[in-house]
């Protein structure tokens, strides 16, 4: 090998050497890594999203996975009450529908009071079945988490928010029965307190859970809530005063004695709900008329088959009043029917 050759060789290895110093003392000199600026953050080509090393760390977040797992579990205490309360508004429910006589409830006894009153009903049902309502509502709020999707509803806080909304109203409805109970029939029902105590503690469970709901500011939420629940109960007694129906007003006390009369002389009235006359001859007795011996002809409308009993009598013309062997078709003035089930005339007033 010539000379020449030889000092091209040695050269090009000092510059080796050389670069390899040159970039040994730039990264014990503390000069940034690829993909990290000069203050330590991460440069505009790094992910910010992965995590960093103790000291200047910043973590994913781990209550991510346990908000979620919070959402899907069902809400017991919830879940437990409100089945309580299914099974006692639909039993009281059964009974009304049934015609039977609940358990501990003779004829006379308080609760029997309260519950042939014109306040245990209401849109011509049972107020036990609007209250069983809101008990299976309450219920699907508890499992709505679990639900598959369209009935779901994964915030658990919009599913709190929901129970509330359904919970204090129904609370305010049961103490405004209640109240009516003890001051204007001067009776309780051990059912009706059985179900306002499920209600109250539906309500306390919900606000000791509302104190970890994200967002409720008390105050304006009690407002809100409590003035819907105080706008219902207004509603309510607005309608058993009568401005809205008549029919659930308060009873005139001759016609609800004289409905009571022909109930017991064995009268009966044979009709259908929708015969004209039938209603005519019902409006004469305004609320009372619910205490009328009646016997619905047409329960499935007017082109379905009478009902057996309407059948037996050869009933096909409404009103048909039987009393005993005598039958008259047609409306009869409150005083003819008073006459003929030997009830004292209604004083004139002077």
């Amino acid at each position: 090998m010539s000379k020449k050759s030889r000092s091209k060789k040695h050269r090009a290895a000092e510059r080796a050497r050389a670069a390899a110093r040159s970039a040994s003392a730039g990264v014990s000199a503390g000069a940034p890594a690829a993909g990290a600026s000069s203050t330590g953050a991460p440069s505009a080509g790094a992910s910010s999203a992965q995590p960093q090393a103790k000291g200047g760390a910043r973590e994913a977040p781990p209550a991510a996975p346990r908000e979620r797992a919070r959402g899907r579990r069902p809400n017991w205490p919830l879940l437990a009450l409100a089945l309580l309360g299914m099974a006692l508004a639909g039993y009281l429910t059964y009974t009304a529908w049934a015609g039977e006589q609940l358990a501990y409830c003779g004829t006379g006894s308080a609760c029997h009071t309260v519950q042939s009153s014109r306040w245990a009903t209401l849109s011509g049902v049972p107020v036990a079945f609007w209250g069983f309502l809101a008990y299976a509502a309450l219920a699907w709020l508890s499992l709505a988490g679990l639900f598959p999707k369209g009935l779901r509803i994964r915030d658990a806080g919009l599913r709190w928010q929901a129970a509330w909304f359904v919970a204090l109203p129904a609370l305010g409805v049961s103490l405004y029965l209640t109240g009516v109970s003890l001051w204007a029939l001067q009776a309780t029902c051990a059912y009706c307190l059985g179900s306002l105590g499920l209600v109250a503690a539906i309500v306390v469970v919900l606000a000791v859970q509302g104190r970890r709901v994200p967002g409720i500011s008390w105050p304006a939420w009690l407002g809100v809530s409590g003035g819907l629940a105080a706008a219902l109960v207004l509603l309510l007694h607005l309608h058993y005063s009568g401005v809205f129906n008549s029919a659930a007003g308060p009873e005139d006390p001759y016609l609800a004695g004289l409905a009571e009369r022909l109930k017991e002389s064995g009268a009966i009235m044979y009709g259908a709900s929708w015969c004209p006359h039938c209603q005519e001859q019902k409006e004469m007795f305004g609320p009372a008329a619910q205490r009328l011996p009646y016997v619905e002809c047409s329960p499935n409308g007017p082109n379905a088959p009478s009902a057996p009993a309407c059948v037996v009598q050869g009933v096909d013309t409404y009103p048909t009043w039987i009393f005993g062997t005598e039958r008259h078709v047609g409306v009869i003035s409150v005083e003819d029917l008073a006459q003929r089930a030997g009830y004292p005339a209604r004083a004139r007033s002077p």
